[in-house]
């Protein structure tokens, strides 16, 4: 069995997210999407409704589950026998973070992280920037799912 996390914030989950998790979902067996739970980060939806966000637009994978967890990502993948990570990665910026964060899970688990380039429609695209798009009224509709879309109308502009 095949099994691989897709880590993140997913505040909201963009395209490009989705993108990742459903190429992942075709080469592994199993794919676990970790919602990291970040108390020192203030977060437009609450883990718990990314979590079911998540379960909504996942629903056609038959392989993908999706989990919250907090602390070191190499422990969560440690207690579920999960032994690679899948990273996006965007531009040369994320490949230099990411590079590091890599070695430092391998050095500390043994644990095997994986990049796969973004789809280059999703390039430009992050959370952050949705967020901040939808909340000066920007169009946000084709960046995130359908789901998400109508979240962050009402969730911003209420």
């Amino acid at each position: 069995m095949r099994r691989v996390v897709c880590p993140g914030s997913f505040d909201p989950i963009t395209n490009g997210h989705l993108d990742i998790i459903g190429r992942s979902a075709r080469l592994y067996d199993e794919v676990t999407v970790a919602v990291l739970i970040n108390v020192e980060k203030s977060s437009l939806f609450t883990v718990d409704e990314r979590i079911e966000i998540l379960q909504t637009v996942t629903k056609d994978f038959s392989n993908v589950t999706v989990r919250k967890f907090h602390g070191l990502l190499v422990d969560f993948c440690k207690q579920n026998d999960i032994p690679a990570i899948v990273k996006g990665i965007r531009v040369v910026s994320d490949f230099d973070y990411e590079l590091q964060m890599a070695q430092l899970n391998y050095r500390l688990s043994g644990v095997e992280t994986l990049f796969m380039p973004t789809n280059p429609e999703y390039s430009f695209l992050s959370s952050s920037r949705v967020k901040e798009i939808a909340r000066y009224g920007g169009d946000v509709s084709g960046l995130v799912p359908d789901l998400v879309h109508k979240l962050l109308i009402e969730r911003l502009r209420g």
